[in-house]
């Protein structure tokens, strides 16, 4: 029998008291159907963590293979890498040779090429070479730049695994939030029958105030769920958008549908479990070797190298530049047709760095800035990791101590408020408000544990991304534990 109909219910009711219904029958079978209700209420609907069918479900490894599948920065980025590769090879070539085409004194009051011994027509070849070893260091300099770009990458899907795997932490949320009040809404719904019920057919201790309560706390879980499915829709359509996209890898928002997620939540490992075993102090040594290896600071490493080979080339300004200049001149014969003789030269040019004050000292005086500026650089970064790392296991050892609080007393003495509640309204002792209440409070106490789960996950994957060395290690947990010790 379907207990929300409520009239072939009332019926059922009433027949089992065909010559009728006293007082303390009647207060008996309220509280009798209520207890049951109560005490079934967790077999309605699948609890957390139960398997529901997972055919076409997203787990969040899977969501971030697609979203590093389809991250058109990644793209970008190695298109930039092969620009600079291929510049490399372009700066350590020589530069094009000059070609000359000259007439050379020709006579102005005839125009005739053969009337004097000048006169000559000359073709001429010049080839620069740079000063010391321009073209070597130009040519390091942009294979360091270009070396950047793989560490980059690896930083960025870094990051996007952060980033997703949050987003589908946060969905999954929602989600099992919503099956947590969708499983306790089938009991109010209950409840409201048999409070209608008992109090139409005058069974017991319902009161009008019953119906109305129990009335009350399904409407506010229907608003609760109409905000839940509001977030849950949120962030299924902000992780659409990392898991998405046609030929180009652009997002096609027309073809997106609703996520379904997997129901089970990740257990991340943890990167260096051995920082996480109690507060003690972190050698700061240590963990500064640890986070050294991050994709970040080896970006500005290459950066740095880059910058210092930067110094060396602006010092090469100081060396002469050098250019072979060779020519052939062609003369006519003469005005007698005697032939002459064609020419041929051959110079050198070279600059002189006189003036150097003004050029040469600023140009390495400023390389030499860059220099010290991408030192800071790295410095801050290391700064920013390990404050952050700091907050970030903070969090997460509070976060423990919350979920052995929860799993260890919350629950089971809220689920013994709740037996103790209804124990009182069915002696007699109670009334009915509280143990809806307490029913409630059971329902918000499970929903808590739930999201301190889900927060510890997405603490574990930032604490993961400080000691990664590969986007993979973040969920993946691959522990280098003990290395430096």
């Amino acid at each position: 029998m379907i207990l929300s109909d409520r009239p072939t219910f009332r019926k059922a009711v009433l027949s089992l008291y065909p010559h009728g219904v006293t007082k303390k029958s009647g207060h008996h079978l309220t509280c009798t159907l209520i207890l049951t209700l109560l005490t079934l209420s967790a077999g309605t609907a699948p609890t957390i963590g139960e398997q529901r069918p997972p055919s076409g479900r997203v787990s969040i490894e899977t969501a971030i293979e697609s979203a590093h599948q389809n991250d058109p920065w990644l793209t970008g980025n190695r298109h930039t890498q092969e620009a600079i590769e291929s510049m490399s090879i372009a700066a350590g070539a020589l530069p094009d040779p000059k070609l000359s085409f000259d007439v050379a004194n020709l006579p102005t009051n005839s125009f005739n090429f053969g009337q004097e011994a000048m006169t000559q027509v000359k073709l001429g070849l010049t080839q620069a070479f740079p000063p010391g070893d321009s073209r070597a260091l130009r040519k390091r300099q942009l294979e360091l730049q270009s070396s950047q770009h793989p560490f980059l990458r690896e930083d960025r899907k870094a990051k996007v695994a952060v980033t997703v795997g949050q987003l589908w932490l946060n969905a999954y949320q929602a989600q099992e939030s919503i099956a947590i009040i969708e499983k306790n809404r089938a009991l109010f719904e209950q409840l409201i029958t048999v409070t209608e019920t008992s109090y139409a057919a005058a069974l017991g201790k319902s009161r009008q105030q019953d119906v109305i309560r129990a009335q009350l706390e399904l409407t506010r879980l229907e608003d609760r769920l109409t905000v839940l499915h509001q977030r849950q829709e949120l962030f299924q359509h902000q992780l659409s958008e990392w898991l998405t996209g046609n030929e180009n890898n652009y997002p096609d928002v027309t073809r997106q549908a609703p996520l379904m997620l997997t129901t089970q939540i990740p257990d991340l490992m943890l990167l260096h479990p051995e920082f996480y075993q109690d507060d003690r102090y972190i050698n700061t040594q240590t963990l500064h070797q640890l986070l050294a290896r991050h994709p970040t600071l080896q970006a500005i490493d290459q950066k740095l190298k880059e910058s210092q080979t930067g110094v060396e080339l602006a010092r090469q300004k100081y060396k002469p530049e050098w250019a072979l200049r060779a020519g052939y001149g062609y003369r006519a014969n003469d005005a007698m047709g005697i032939k002459r003789s064609d020419l041929f030269s051959l110079g050198v040019t070279m600059s002189i760095p006189l003036f150097t004050a003004n050029r040469q000292d600023k140009q390495v005086q400023s390389e030499i800035s860059k220099t010290s500026a991408v030192k800071t650089e790295k410095w801050q970064m290391l700064r920013k990791l390990t404050a952050s790392f700091a907050t970030a296991k903070t969090q997460l050892m509070r976060l423990n101590q919350r979920q052995k609080l929860y799993n260890a007393q919350l629950l089971p003495q809220i689920h013994e408020q709740a037996e103790a509640a209804l124990t009182a309204y069915t002696n007699d002792d109670g009334d009915f408000a509280e143990a809806v209440r307490a029913r409630i409070a059971e329902m918000d106490a499970e929903i808590d544990a739930m999201s301190i789960d889900v927060e510890r996950q997405k603490t574990i994957l930032q604490l993961n991304y400080f000691f990664m060395s590969q986007a993979r290690d973040i969920v993946t947990g691959t522990s280098r534990s003990g290395e430096f010790q």
